[in-house]
């Protein structure tokens, strides 16, 4: 359980911290994140519903197939998808063949693509 909670505080830190350098976004516990266009938002609520309904699996899936490394709109969205993940109960991602290992993977593959890896890689450590 120690082991869940240091990962998780891990990838609070690097959501936050990226989002604040990046994106220059201050997520605060009840702060709404905006997209610049209806798509992006749309997407992305599609992929909390299917992270609700347990298809953790497909919502990561459908994520990384539409990503595009031109679209930043696209990284925050994958940045605040991990966030949410990261907040979802231990027990609920197990159910669902998922754990918080898997959210820092994915972080670490959406930072390669978007060219912050070596962030990615200094906020979260070789894991």
């Amino acid at each position: 359980m120690l082991e869940e909670d240091f990962i998780m505080r891990m990838i609070h830190e690097m959501v936050t911290t990226l989002l604040k350098l990046i994106f220059h976004i201050e997520l605060g516990e009840n702060e709404e994140l905006n997209f610049k266009d209806q798509e992006t938002v749309s997407k992305y609520q599609e992929l909390l519903t299917l992270i609700q309904a347990g298809k953790i699996n497909e919502a990561e899936n459908k994520l990384l197939d539409e990503l595009d490394s031109e679209d930043m709109e696209h990284y925050k969205m994958a940045l605040m998808f991990y966030y949410h993940l990261n907040q979802v109960d231990y027990s609920f991602l197990e159910e669902h063949d998922f754990s918080k290992n898997e959210i820092t993977d994915g972080l670490r593959y959406v930072s390669s693509i978007y060219g912050y890896d070596s962030m990615a890689e200094a906020l979260l450590g070789r894991g």
